[in-house]
């Protein structure tokens, strides 16, 4: 599991399995939100069985996929929403792409666009091809 940093608060990363739970857990994630779709991949574990694990470990889940290139203004809320507990969440979805445009897109009203697409890069997300449409949202 490779965790990405986007705030104090909030991490990132791929596909999780089972076995990665503890060691979120370990880190203080309270909440989990799975931003894949069930049966992406035949690979992938469902959504269930990560849920079972995390809940096992006293982490609340919330299942919110998203197709890529398919985020609606729904999404968008629900994600920023989940964040403003405030508590450590980590969210994932195939490489974690996903869920940082939703926290991007769920920013831009409350901080600078250079700023969250520096925070993306940082954590090894290029997001700058969504310059213009944070922009919208920020001007929202």
């Amino acid at each position: 599991m490779d965790i990405k940093t986007l705030s104090e608060t909030l991490t990132v990363s791929g596909q999780l399995t089972p076995s990665d739970i503890d060691a979120l857990a370990s880190r203080g994630v309270k909440h989990l939100i799975c931003n894949r779709p069930d049966g992406e991949a035949a690979d992938q574990p469902q959504y269930a069985v990560i849920a079972d694990r995390a809940k096992a470990a006293g982490i609340q889940c919330h299942f919110l996929p998203v197709v890529p290139g398919q985020i609606t203004a729904e999404d968008i809320s629900q994600f920023g929403a989940l964040l403003s507990s405030g508590e450590v969440t980590h969210a994932y979805c195939r490489t974690g792409t996903r869920c940082t445009h939703l926290w991007a897109l769920s920013q831009a009203s409350a901080n600078k666009i250079d700023d969250i697409i520096n925070t993306a890069a940082a954590a090894g997300y290029d997001i700058s091809a969504l310059r213009d449409t944070l922009s919208l949202r920020a001007s929202q």
